[in-house]
């Protein structure tokens, strides 16, 4: 049985519906929560696969939560290994910056539904091809971005953030939006207390009630993108041939 370990930093942001996916095709999740335990040090040879999800901090703040740090060797390493790496929203940040990329504040947040425009690049990809040429619409909740590493492929970007999708090597993608968030997990972030205190920092109150009937529009689509894309991930744990690290 493939076994994946996943990198979660509080209990509000999970895989959503990817976690269904995973199990439905029989890969074992390891679950590590750094929101409660903030010195684990998982292993990534002991997993086939690798996906870090997102959270409330920033990748500047590792002095105060060391536990970044330790994900960011955890990834060099899954890429020295040659793991299938995804990082969402604050995991394709850590993915960047553990690659030598450079993560820093967006010129403004996106929080809310957003169009997708894809590179050309996205159009052989194998995640991103399903993206399709009509109009893609993404839930974001982001604040900072990242220029992506050395030799990455940039593969997406919206009006507002020119960096939302990009690929490192065959096997290693970082996506900025969340492609994984059901209807559930948007309703928990928009009706938690500091949810609607970010947006309202930002826009007037009337803005929540907007992004509520977008999430109505949207995301019946974003729902069957999202099966396509996580179900490519999904089979690359199959047949693949791994390396092993001399020191650690």
């Amino acid at each position: 049985m493939r076994k994946l370990l996943v990198f979660q930093h509080v209990a509000t942001e999970p895989l959503g519906h990817l976690d269904p996916l995973l199990r439905e095709s029989g890969v074992r999740i390891r679950y590590v929560n750094f929101g409660r335990e903030p010195r684990a040090e998982p292993d990534i040879r002991r997993y086939d696969g690798l996906v870090v999800l997102g959270g409330p901090m920033n990748v500047d703040q590792a002095d105060h939560l060391p536990h970044l740090r330790v994900e960011m060797a955890a990834i060099r390493d899954a890429m020295t290994l040659g793991r299938p790496v995804l990082g969402i929203c604050l995991g394709a940040q850590l993915l960047a910056e553990a690659m030598g990329g450079v993560v820093h504040p967006n010129p403004v947040p996106e929080i809310g539904w957003y169009r997708l425009h894809t590179r050309p690049a996205a159009h052989g990809d194998r995640l991103l091809r399903h993206f399709e040429h009509r109009p893609n619409y993404v839930f974001q909740w982001h604040a900072y971005t990242f220029a992506t590493p050395p030799g990455a492929v940039p593969l997406a970007w919206t009006r507002n953030c020119r960096n939302q999708a990009y690929r490192l090597g065959d096997h290693a993608w970082g996506l900025q939006f969340h492609l994984e968030a059901d209807a559930s997990l948007i309703e928990r972030w928009l009706g938690s207390e500091g949810g609607r205190a970010e947006i309202e920092q930002h826009w007037d109150s009337r803005r929540i009630g907007r992004i509520r009937a977008a999430t109505r529009e949207h995301l019946p689509a974003a729902t069957t993108l999202g099966e396509r894309v996580f179900g490519e991930f999904i089979r690359m744990f199959s047949g693949r041939r791994y390396a092993t690290l001399s020191s650690r």
